[in-house]
Formats: structure tokens, C-alpha cells, sequence
């Protein structure tokens, strides 16, 4: 647990999967923390001097000292706090837990998103659509045992926590169809475990209104066309 002498800060906002996953860090490692809500349309002096390179969430504050980016603040909590790991020991393991969590980032999120705002162009879309499909079938692929972290979620799992709840979400509101049971079964099956474990349930944002807000962006995008 943080000390008192450890004041540890979480600059973010309900409906991020990249807070969601430093939430499920430190909940796992039970490290108490102070949630700093922050409003994008209007960033804080406070989100503006902890970072001021990208000026985005998540921001984690360790005793005044600030990181960003989400797979890097994973790295730092565990390095820092021990208990439960969520990188694997052995090095190659490691390095293996970094590289599908970067591929995660750069081709899954990365091309769904895409998929999502590109609406006056199909062709770009199906490329897309395309692109997050192929990817998820690498990681279909890469899924040995319950979780990727073996029986208990780890550094992969909880990168992953954008396939598990935001793509659902993104395929209610577009039509999509990103993640099915019939075209990825063992990836399917991960993402209902992953969603009902308990500590992955206490940090997920309420459902219903973040699909609102989905919706209602997507809904401006198709009006803008």
C-alpha cells in the first residue's frame, strides 16, 4: 500500500481506456491514489505542467514526480510497487508482454479509431476495418491460456482492456463487426473473463454513458458528412 509519505495522483477521465488500464494497475497492486478528473475541452493548468509534451491523459504523479503515457506508467507502478506482478520475470517474457501491448496500440487501437471517424470514404474504412481484423487475429493467435498473463491478467490483459470493452462499444454504435465470437472464439472468451474479473469490474467506467457519448460523436461525424 502507498505510505503516507507517497502521494501517488492520477490526472484522467472516466471513459479513457488508457486511464482504465493505470486504474487496474493500481488497484491490483492496491496503492491508494487521489483520482484528478480532467476536462480535455478545457485542460488544467495542473494536466498542462505535468505534461507538457502531449498534454494528455493519463498522467501519474509519484511524490510530485510526473509520467505519462499508459504503458509506461504500467512499467513504472510495477518496477515501483512489487506485489502482483504484471510483467512476466523472465526477460524474454518481458520483452514478448512489451511488444504485444505496443501492437495493441499502434495497429488495434490505432486502425479501429481510424475506422470510426473515417465515414465519407469506404474504401479507407474497409482498409481499416481490414487492418484491426488481421490484428486481432495475431492475437487470437497469442492467446495460450485463460489470460494472457497465464491464470491471472497481466501486462497484455490490461493493455488489452480497449479490445475488451471499447471495441463492443465502438461495434453497438457503428456497426462494425471488430470482435465476434465466431470469427475470434479465444479471444471472445478472454474478454467476458477478462470483463467479469473483479478488480477489472470496479475500474470500468459505466457503460451506458460513454456509449451516449460515443454516440453521440459518432452521430455529429454522420450529420458533418
Amino acid at each position: 500500500m502507498a505510505t503516507n509519505q507517497e502521494e501517488v495522483k492520477l490526472l484522467g477521465s472516466v471513459g479513457s481506456a488508457f486511464v482504465c488500464r493505470v486504474q487496474i494497475a493500481l488497484e491490483l497492486k492496491g496503492i491508494e491514489y487521489k483520482f484528478v478528473p480532467e476536462n480535455l475541452a478545457n485542460k488544467s493548468e495542473l494536466l498542462l505542467k505535468y505534461n507538457p509534451v502531449y498534454k494528455k491523459i493519463p498522467v501519474f504523479v509519484h511524490n510530485e514526480k510526473p509520467i505519462s503515457e499508459s504503458l509506461v506508467i504500467l512499467e513504472y507502478i510495477d518496477e515501483t510497487w512489487t506485489q502482483n506482478p504484471i510483467l512476466p520475470f523472465e526477460p524474454y517474457q518481458r520483452a514478448l508482454a512489451r511488444f504485444w501491448s505496443k501492437f495493441i496500440d499502434e495497429k488495434i487501437v490505432a486502425a479501429s479509431v481510424k475506422a470510426v471517424h473515417i465515414i465519407d470514404d469506404d474504401k479507407e474504412r474497409e482498409k481499416n476495418v481490414a487492418e484491426t481484423s488481421d490484428s486481432l487475429g495475431f492475437l487470437e493467435n497469442e492467446l495460450k491460456d485463460k489470460f494472457f498473463g497465464g491464470e491471472e491478467i497481466g501486462f497484455v490483459d490490461i493493455a488489452a482492456v480497449f479490445i475488451a470493452f471499447w471495441i463492443p462499444l465502438i461495434q453497438d454504435v457503428t456497426g462494425l463487426q471488430l470482435l465476434t465470437a465466431e470469427k475470434f472464439p479465444k479471444l471472445y472468451k478472454w474478454s467476458q473473463e477478462f470483463l467479469n474479473h473483479p478488480i477489472v469490474k470496479q475500474c470500468l467506467p459505466p457503460r451506458d454513458p460513454v456509449f451516449a457519448y460515443f454516440k453521440a460523436h459518432y452521430d455529429s461525424l454522420i450529420a458533418s458528412k
